[in-house]
């Protein structure tokens, strides 16, 4: 298997709302206020609503469980689901409260994606494995996503 470059994303935090610790960890949603995306053949505004439902378990790590919607330059919506792990580790606490930035390989920041989308030009989206690798920004979180292609 081999990984090609699919594209690279930048979502803008929007406001986090706290649900609290229940059975399986502290809950909290976080919208996402837009943001946009670029690859070869693919570029576009990231169109609310959206937000990731992150769980945090006692070893602070986070499960990402997000859904956003990507608008191409053309016009087309591809719907956009993924989930993950992060390590929350200090660098990444500071980048969330906006004052602070990582780079890719700071620390564990791992999705796996999948897009849904009823547009001809995009449809071999509907059938890409995919996975990215997550940094922060302030404000903002920044993917850099890979097609696993045969190899």
């Amino acid at each position: 298997m081999q990984l090609e470059h699919l594209l690279t994303f930048t979502v803008v935090i929007g406001e986090r709302t706290p649900i609290g610790t229940g059975p399986y960890g502290d809950r909290a949603i976080a919208s996402v206020a837009g943001g946009t995306f670029e690859g070869p053949g693919l570029r576009g505004t990231i169109e609310p609503p959206g937000a990731d439902w992150v769980l945090v378990d006692t070893n602070r790590r986070g499960r990402i469980d997000v859904r956003l919607i990507f608008r191409t330059d053309d016009g087309a919506n591809i719907y956009v689901t993924y989930t993950g792990v992060i390590e929350l580790n200090e660098a990444i606490a500071k980048g969330l409260a906006g004052g602070g930035e990582t780079q890719f390989g700071d620390n564990y920041f791992v999705t796996q994606l999948r897009f849904e989308t009823g547009a001809p030009r995009y449809a071999h989206l509907n059938y890409v494995v995919a996975v990215g690798e997550g940094r922060m920004l302030p404000g903002h979180v920044q993917y850099r996503v890979f097609r696993c292609a045969p190899g």
